[in-house]
């Protein structure tokens, strides 16, 4: 099966940048080093195409009750112009996805899921509003999402913002939204991010997405900002304690599981309700650090007195800190502090357990 070029394919190709398939989509994988475009965005900023991401349209007079159904949040409650964290979770209270819902009214709201899980998300936001009144628009195959993030991503993107828009730019707070316009185009910018860092996240019609690119990286050639690809993208969330789904999240574990017990919210009915109620956590979520150079990588087991406890989710030598760092899922009870042996290709390595973030920004 061909897969899905996103408008800014053209663009990526231009700057040689290295493409792999992610989620049944073309996507750009790094464009120089995977160290250097880290460290982009750490210290300076790095803009990312994104474009793979489902975005999902929920209209009509019922959107409200139909998401508070179909998620573990209650999105009618969110006041307008706000974006919150949430999951889908099945029957069972495994996690289906994990997405960000934007509320621009009280009948319109935007979904954004993982590429991945972006079909069922439509479907089971369609599959659970039955006999109410909604409308569910998958509009990501005409849609572009490009995120500028970073501690100087604030004044990049404010160079691009019209004029007129500029104060309620200014004013944009921490997972907050709105309709601006850049370059005189209409955009739907986000004050989120997956990096741990202070960044945007710009929405448009695809059509304007090439423009816009271009415009951002001239805005930040005085930050020397970087494209960056997804290898970034996977270490800097990681330092930054972020979850990803297939790692961290499978419809094998649920929320409390996946140590995000704390999201669910149990004042309203929503399916797979009744499962998370009386569900007794079989795995637990830690971070651990370890020492020298060798990184533990998603699989490597975690042993204590020669037992298995889990395995771990996500590891990585990080960039920033300079030392092994990971996610696990293991059996509870483990405290912050307790040294656990990991079976990295072979040889054990002790690694400690410790807090999340990893990394925490500044900025």
């Amino acid at each position: 099966m061909a897969l899905h070029d996103t408008a800014l394919t053209p663009v990526h190709q231009r700057l040689g940048a290295f493409m792999t398939d992610f989620a049944g989509w073309n996507m750009p994988l790094r464009y120089s080093s995977d160290r250097a475009e880290h460290e982009a965005v750490r210290t300076r900023a790095g803009l990312f195409d994104l474009s793979h991401m489902g975005q999902i349209r929920v209209r009509g007079k019922d959107a409200g009750a139909a998401l508070d159904h179909a998620l573990v949040t209650n999105p009618s409650k969110m006041p307008q112009g706000r974006a919150r964290y949430s999951l889908m979770v099945n029957e069972s209270g495994g996690i289906m996805d994990d997405l960000i819902v934007y509320k621009d009214d009280d009948e319109d709201f935007l979904v954004v899921a993982n590429a991945a899980n972006r079909v069922r998300v439509a479907e089971q936001l369609q599959s659970r509003s039955t006999d109410l009144d909604v409308e569910v628009d998958d509009q990501t195959t005409d849609r572009a999402l490009i995120a500028c993030q970073g501690p100087r991503s604030a004044e990049i993107v404010a160079a691009v913002i019209d004029e007129g828009d500029r104060e309620d730019f200014d004013g944009l707070g921490y997972y907050r939204h709105a309709h601006l316009h850049m370059l005189g185009l209409p955009v739907h910018i986000a004050r989120t991010g997956y990096t741990g860092e202070r960044g945007y996240e710009i929405m448009c019609e695809r059509e304007a997405a090439e423009q816009l690119w271009e415009a951002l990286m001239e805005a930040g050639k005085k930050a020397d900002m970087l494209p960056c690809g997804l290898a970034s993208r996977d270490t800097l969330r990681l330092e930054a304690g972020m979850p990803l789904y297939g790692h961290e999240l499978t419809e094998d574990t649920t929320p409390a599981e996946a140590g995000q017990g704390r999201v669910p919210k149990f004042d309203h009915d929503f399916v797979g309700r009744q499962a998370l109620e009386s569900n007794e956590p079989a795995t637990a979520l830690y971070a651990l650090k370890g020492e020298g150079r060798r990184a533990a990588r998603a699989g490597c087991s975690i042993l204590k007195d020669g037992e298995k406890l889990g395995e771990i989710t996500s590891g990585v030598l990080s960039p920033t800190l300079g030392y092994p760092i990971a996610m696990a899922l293991a059996r509870p009870g483990l405290a912050i502090g307790d040294e656990v042996t990991v079976d990295v290709r072979g040889k054990e390595q002790t690694m400690t357990i410790c807090e999340l973030p990893f990394y925490k920004s500044t900025n």
